[in-house]
Protein backbone atom coordinates (compact mmCIF):
# COMPACT_ATOMS: atom_id res chain seq x y z
CA UNK A 1 0.00 0.00 0.00
CA UNK A 2 1.74 3.00 -1.28
CA UNK A 3 1.58 6.24 1.41
CA UNK A 4 1.04 9.91 0.06
CA UNK A 5 1.44 12.44 2.50
CA UNK A 6 -0.09 15.87 1.36
CA UNK A 7 1.04 19.08 1.32
CA UNK A 8 0.35 22.50 3.17
CA UNK A 9 -0.60 25.60 0.77
CA UNK A 10 3.36 26.77 1.67
CA UNK A 11 4.82 23.63 0.19
CA UNK A 12 2.62 23.88 -3.02
CA UNK A 13 2.91 27.32 -4.02
CA UNK A 14 6.72 25.83 -4.22
CA UNK A 15 6.07 22.51 -6.53
CA UNK A 16 6.74 21.55 -10.26
CA UNK A 17 4.54 19.82 -11.92
CA UNK A 18 6.28 16.45 -11.09
CA UNK A 19 5.83 17.17 -7.68
CA UNK A 20 2.30 18.38 -7.62
CA UNK A 21 1.31 14.85 -9.61
CA UNK A 22 3.80 12.54 -7.38
CA UNK A 23 1.63 14.39 -4.57
CA UNK A 24 -2.06 14.55 -5.35
CA UNK A 25 -2.48 12.07 -8.42
CA UNK A 26 -3.09 8.44 -7.92
CA UNK A 27 -2.32 7.21 -11.46
CA UNK A 28 -1.60 3.24 -11.56
CA UNK A 29 -4.88 1.72 -10.20
CA UNK A 30 -7.16 -0.77 -11.76
CA UNK A 31 -4.34 -3.43 -12.30
CA UNK A 32 -6.16 -6.84 -14.07
CA UNK A 33 -6.26 -9.51 -11.52
CA UNK A 34 -5.43 -7.48 -8.75
CA UNK A 35 -6.12 -4.99 -5.27
CA UNK A 36 -4.23 -1.80 -5.51
CA UNK A 37 -4.44 0.49 -2.20
CA UNK A 38 -2.77 3.66 -1.32
CA UNK A 39 -3.08 5.25 1.91
CA UNK A 40 -3.48 9.16 2.08
CA UNK A 41 -2.24 10.69 5.03
CA UNK A 42 -4.84 13.53 5.01
CA UNK A 43 -7.86 12.28 6.96
CA UNK A 44 -6.75 8.80 7.19
CA UNK A 45 -8.24 8.10 3.32
CA UNK A 46 -7.40 4.70 1.61
CA UNK A 47 -8.33 4.51 -2.00
CA UNK A 48 -7.76 1.31 -4.09
CA UNK A 49 -9.38 -0.60 -7.16
CA UNK A 50 -10.07 -4.17 -7.53
CA UNK A 51 -10.16 -5.76 -11.10
CA UNK A 52 -10.85 -9.43 -10.58
CA UNK A 53 -10.61 -11.65 -13.47
CA UNK A 54 -9.53 -15.40 -13.55
CA UNK A 55 -10.61 -15.70 -9.79
CA UNK A 56 -11.59 -13.74 -6.77
CA UNK A 57 -10.12 -11.33 -4.93
CA UNK A 58 -9.90 -10.91 -0.65
CA UNK A 59 -9.18 -7.95 0.89
CA UNK A 60 -6.47 -8.20 3.09
CA UNK A 61 -5.40 -5.74 6.22
CA UNK A 62 -2.18 -3.77 5.72
CA UNK A 63 0.32 -3.37 7.53
CA UNK A 64 -0.21 0.68 7.36
CA UNK A 65 -3.63 0.01 9.47
CA UNK A 66 -2.33 -1.85 12.22
CA UNK A 67 -5.65 -4.21 12.30
CA UNK A 68 -6.68 -7.94 12.70
CA UNK A 69 -8.86 -7.15 9.10
CA UNK A 70 -9.43 -4.22 6.83
CA UNK A 71 -13.01 -2.90 8.29
CA UNK A 72 -11.96 -3.83 11.63
CA UNK A 73 -12.18 0.12 12.39
CA UNK A 74 -13.06 1.63 9.22
CA UNK A 75 -15.84 1.80 6.50
CA UNK A 76 -15.50 1.12 3.09
CA UNK A 77 -17.27 2.88 -0.62
CA UNK A 78 -17.36 0.44 -3.42
CA UNK A 79 -18.64 1.65 -7.20
CA UNK A 80 -18.07 -0.60 -10.08
CA UNK A 81 -17.01 1.56 -13.09
CA UNK A 82 -16.51 -1.92 -15.50
CA UNK A 83 -18.12 -4.89 -16.54
CA UNK A 84 -20.92 -7.03 -14.28
CA UNK A 85 -19.35 -8.63 -10.53
CA UNK A 86 -20.24 -9.33 -7.65
CA UNK A 87 -18.83 -8.18 -3.64
CA UNK A 88 -19.24 -11.08 -1.41
CA UNK A 89 -19.27 -9.13 2.78
CA UNK A 90 -19.25 -11.71 5.01
CA UNK A 91 -20.77 -14.57 3.00
CA UNK A 92 -23.52 -12.47 1.52
CA UNK A 93 -23.12 -11.56 -2.09
CA UNK A 94 -23.95 -8.04 -3.76
CA UNK A 95 -24.28 -8.01 -7.54
CA UNK A 96 -23.00 -4.62 -9.39
CA UNK A 97 -23.55 -3.95 -12.63
CA UNK A 98 -21.67 -0.70 -13.48
CA UNK A 99 -22.37 2.15 -11.52
CA UNK A 100 -24.29 0.17 -8.51
CA UNK A 101 -22.80 1.46 -5.43
CA UNK A 102 -21.96 -0.68 -1.71
CA UNK A 103 -21.40 0.31 1.51
CA UNK A 104 -19.48 -2.45 3.95
CA UNK A 105 -19.83 -1.15 7.70
CA UNK A 106 -17.20 -1.25 10.14
CA UNK A 107 -16.84 -4.63 11.59
CA UNK A 108 -17.05 -6.39 8.46
CA UNK A 109 -14.78 -8.90 7.96
CA UNK A 110 -14.55 -10.77 4.53
CA UNK A 111 -14.50 -8.72 1.72
CA UNK A 112 -14.22 -10.76 -1.37
CA UNK A 113 -14.60 -9.40 -5.33
CA UNK A 114 -15.30 -11.29 -8.21
CA UNK A 115 -16.17 -10.70 -12.10
CA UNK A 116 -18.90 -12.38 -14.12
CA UNK A 117 -16.67 -12.33 -16.98
CA UNK A 118 -13.57 -12.27 -16.69
CA UNK A 119 -12.78 -11.44 -20.06
CA UNK A 120 -15.01 -8.38 -19.64
CA UNK A 121 -14.12 -7.66 -15.61
CA UNK A 122 -15.81 -5.27 -13.21
CA UNK A 123 -14.04 -2.75 -12.36
CA UNK A 124 -14.44 -1.81 -8.43
CA UNK A 125 -13.30 1.68 -6.91
CA UNK A 126 -13.10 1.55 -3.56
CA UNK A 127 -12.94 4.44 -1.01
CA UNK A 128 -12.69 3.72 2.89
CA UNK A 129 -12.41 6.06 5.97
CA UNK A 130 -12.10 5.49 9.94
CA UNK A 131 -15.35 4.68 11.37
CA UNK A 132 -16.48 5.44 15.12
CA UNK A 133 -19.99 3.74 14.45
CA UNK A 134 -21.26 0.85 12.59
CA UNK A 135 -23.76 1.18 10.02
CA UNK A 136 -25.29 -2.22 8.16
CA UNK A 137 -23.72 -3.15 4.48
CA UNK A 138 -25.97 -2.19 1.93
CA UNK A 139 -26.15 -1.14 -2.05
CA UNK A 140 -27.97 0.84 -4.06
CA UNK A 141 -28.85 -0.21 -7.91
CA UNK A 142 -27.61 3.28 -10.48
CA UNK A 143 -31.31 3.03 -11.54
CA UNK A 144 -32.78 3.57 -8.27
CA UNK A 145 -30.93 6.37 -7.67
CA UNK A 146 -32.46 9.84 -8.12
CA UNK A 147 -30.18 12.26 -10.24
CA UNK A 148 -30.16 15.86 -9.76
CA UNK A 149 -29.75 17.84 -13.39
CA UNK A 150 -27.20 21.13 -12.57
CA UNK A 151 -25.38 23.43 -15.23
CA UNK A 152 -26.50 24.31 -19.03
CA UNK A 153 -25.07 23.89 -22.88
CA UNK A 154 -24.44 27.44 -22.67
CA UNK A 155 -22.05 27.34 -19.87
CA UNK A 156 -20.90 23.79 -21.19
CA UNK A 157 -21.71 21.89 -17.80
CA UNK A 158 -24.82 20.16 -18.22
CA UNK A 159 -24.61 17.24 -15.83
CA UNK A 160 -26.26 15.07 -13.69
CA UNK A 161 -24.94 14.09 -9.75
CA UNK A 162 -25.92 10.95 -8.15
CA UNK A 163 -25.94 10.62 -4.73
CA UNK A 164 -25.28 7.12 -3.18
CA UNK A 165 -23.73 7.30 -0.13
CA UNK A 166 -24.80 10.13 1.98
CA UNK A 167 -27.12 11.21 5.29
CA UNK A 168 -30.50 10.43 3.15
CA UNK A 169 -29.47 7.48 1.48
CA UNK A 170 -26.87 4.81 2.02
CA UNK A 171 -25.90 5.30 5.84
CA UNK A 172 -22.94 6.00 6.68
CA UNK A 173 -20.54 7.12 9.88
CA UNK A 174 -18.47 9.88 7.68
CA UNK A 175 -18.35 8.73 4.35
CA UNK A 176 -20.09 10.63 1.56
CA UNK A 177 -19.90 9.28 -2.16
CA UNK A 178 -21.47 9.43 -5.40
CA UNK A 179 -20.89 9.91 -8.74
CA UNK A 180 -21.65 12.87 -11.73
CA UNK A 181 -22.08 11.93 -15.16
CA UNK A 182 -21.95 15.04 -18.25
CA UNK A 183 -23.87 15.35 -20.55
CA UNK A 184 -22.33 15.12 -24.40
CA UNK A 185 -21.23 18.10 -25.51
CA UNK A 186 -20.05 19.16 -21.67
CA UNK A 187 -16.91 19.68 -20.37
CA UNK A 188 -17.37 21.78 -17.13
CA UNK A 189 -17.45 19.84 -13.50
CA UNK A 190 -18.19 21.97 -10.54
CA UNK A 191 -17.83 25.17 -11.99
CA UNK A 192 -18.35 27.53 -10.36
CA UNK A 193 -15.80 25.88 -7.98
CA UNK A 194 -15.52 26.23 -3.94
CA UNK A 195 -13.40 24.66 -0.94
CA UNK A 196 -14.70 23.51 2.16
CA UNK A 197 -12.29 23.18 4.93
CA UNK A 198 -14.09 20.59 6.93
CA UNK A 199 -13.96 17.93 4.07
CA UNK A 200 -11.03 16.49 2.24
CA UNK A 201 -12.55 15.23 -1.08
CA UNK A 202 -11.09 12.76 -3.60
CA UNK A 203 -12.17 12.81 -7.33
CA UNK A 204 -12.16 9.85 -9.48
CA UNK A 205 -12.14 10.14 -12.89
CA UNK A 206 -13.80 7.35 -15.27
CA UNK A 207 -15.41 6.75 -18.99
CA UNK A 208 -12.45 9.23 -19.96
CA UNK A 209 -11.85 8.70 -23.72
CA UNK A 210 -8.42 7.18 -24.16
CA UNK A 211 -7.51 9.74 -26.70
CA UNK A 212 -8.56 12.53 -24.32
CA UNK A 213 -8.07 14.19 -21.22
CA UNK A 214 -8.98 15.99 -18.12
CA UNK A 215 -7.67 19.36 -16.92
CA UNK A 216 -7.93 19.31 -13.52
CA UNK A 217 -7.86 22.70 -11.11
CA UNK A 218 -6.26 22.43 -7.88
CA UNK A 219 -4.70 25.07 -5.29
CA UNK A 220 -6.27 27.79 -3.59
CA UNK A 221 -8.36 29.74 -5.59
CA UNK A 222 -5.99 32.79 -6.01
CA UNK A 223 -3.26 30.39 -7.12
CA UNK A 224 -4.39 27.99 -8.76
CA UNK A 225 -2.58 24.91 -10.87
CA UNK A 226 -3.56 22.08 -12.72
CA UNK A 227 -3.17 18.38 -13.23
CA UNK A 228 -3.29 16.73 -17.13
CA UNK A 229 -5.28 13.31 -16.29
CA UNK A 230 -6.33 10.43 -17.87
CA UNK A 231 -8.86 7.52 -17.76
CA UNK A 232 -9.19 5.93 -14.03
CA UNK A 233 -7.08 8.06 -12.06
CA UNK A 234 -7.82 9.81 -8.86
CA UNK A 235 -6.64 13.05 -7.37
CA UNK A 236 -6.81 14.17 -3.39
CA UNK A 237 -7.94 17.71 -2.97
CA UNK A 238 -7.09 19.32 0.45
CA UNK A 239 -9.85 21.48 2.20
CA UNK A 240 -8.16 24.52 1.31
CA UNK A 241 -8.10 23.30 -2.22
CA UNK A 242 -10.65 24.12 -4.95
CA UNK A 243 -11.43 20.67 -7.19
CA UNK A 244 -12.71 21.72 -10.83
CA UNK A 245 -11.68 20.24 -14.45
CA UNK A 246 -12.89 20.32 -17.84
CA UNK A 247 -12.56 18.08 -20.51
CA UNK A 248 -11.58 17.95 -23.64
CA UNK A 249 -14.74 14.95 -24.23
CA UNK A 250 -17.52 14.51 -21.64
CA UNK A 251 -16.66 12.03 -18.92
CA UNK A 252 -17.53 10.64 -15.34
CA UNK A 253 -16.18 11.08 -11.88
CA UNK A 254 -16.66 9.71 -8.86
CA UNK A 255 -16.65 12.32 -5.71
CA UNK A 256 -15.87 11.56 -2.09
CA UNK A 257 -15.41 12.86 1.01
CA UNK A 258 -14.51 12.78 4.69
CA UNK A 259 -14.07 14.56 7.52
CA UNK A 260 -16.00 17.09 10.35
CA UNK A 261 -19.48 16.16 8.65
CA UNK A 262 -21.90 15.08 6.01
CA UNK A 263 -23.71 17.91 5.04
CA UNK A 264 -23.39 17.64 0.84
CA UNK A 265 -23.90 21.58 0.71
CA UNK A 266 -21.56 22.36 3.05
CA UNK A 267 -19.13 24.69 0.66
CA UNK A 268 -17.55 27.51 0.56
CA UNK A 269 -17.90 28.94 -2.64
CA UNK A 270 -15.74 30.68 -5.01
CA UNK A 271 -16.98 33.12 -8.10
CA UNK A 272 -15.22 32.59 -11.51
CA UNK A 273 -14.17 35.93 -11.71
CA UNK A 274 -12.00 35.59 -8.20
CA UNK A 275 -10.39 32.54 -9.83
CA UNK A 276 -6.54 33.13 -10.64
Amino acid sequence: MKLYQMADPVRYARMTTAELRATFLLEDLFTPGAIDLAYVDLDRTVIGSAVPTAFPLTLETQPELRAEFFLERRELGVLNVGGPGSVAVDGAAYSLDKLDCLYAGRGSKSVVFSSADPAAPAAFYLLSYPAHAVFPTAMVKFKDLEGLALGATETCNQRTIYKAIYKDGLKSCQLVMGFTLLAPGSNWNTMPPHTHNRRSEVYFYFDVDPAHRVVHLMGPPDATSHLIMADRQVVVSPGWSIHAGVGTKNYGFVWGMGGENQAYDDMDPVTIAALK
